[in-house]
């Protein structure tokens, strides 16, 4: 025994006694730090009709493209989560798809005030059939790919726009370029 106790010299002995010294201040300050933080974040919710506002106005470029802009309009921050489910008119049976090649990398989170987009192809010439719409129906997403809340119905610009079978949207994008690139 007498010979573990004298390998240590007095210089290490010291070092080792100040770094435990300075190891117990160092978690008493982590301490006082963590409980200096008494305001927690305001947890996210999913988009909604109800905490957003919607619009959808034609674009210059690319042609036969709308874009759909999201705006939170809430008091917390909202998720954005997939694409929205689309019926363009009143007498759509099914939802447009989506662009699975427009998958962000993760999901669209809104600030209160701040908005998400979505690019819609409204045609393409290698579509089918098709005729003029007036309105479209829009609603959000759940975390897990169902429709949320009311559907939001929006007249559509210049009293109507065509659609046909290649008709498409968009992931939720959190800039309009990146919506109107596909």
């Amino acid at each position: 025994m007498r010979i573990a106790t004298r390998l240590l010299s007095r210089p290490a002995a010291s070092s080792v006694v100040v770094a435990a010294a300075l190891a117990l201040v160092g978690i008493q300050a982590a301490g006082q730090t963590a409980s200096a933080a008494p305001r927690q974040a305001p947890t996210a919710v999913t988009c909604t009709a109800a905490n957003t506002k919607l619009t959808v106005t034609e674009v210059s470029r690319p042609v036969n493209h709308l874009l759909l802009k999201a705006t939170n309009t809430g008091t917390k921050p909202c998720y954005a989560y997939s694409a929205p489910f689309l019926r363009a008119g009143a007498d759509a049976q099914a939802p447009l798809p989506w662009a699975r090649e427009t998958t962000p990398q993760a999901v669209v989170t809104l600030k209160p005030g701040q908005s998400a987009y979505a690019g819609i192809l409204t045609y393409s010439p290698d579509g089918e059939g098709g005729g003029k719409e007036k309105t479209l129906g829009v609603y959000f997403t759940d975390r897990k790919g169902g429709a949320t809340g009311k559907e939001k119905t929006l007249k559509l610009p210049h009293g109507g726009v065509f659609f046909n079978s290649a008709a498409a949207v968009t992931y939720w994008q959190d800039n309009a370029a990146d919506a109107l690139y596909w």
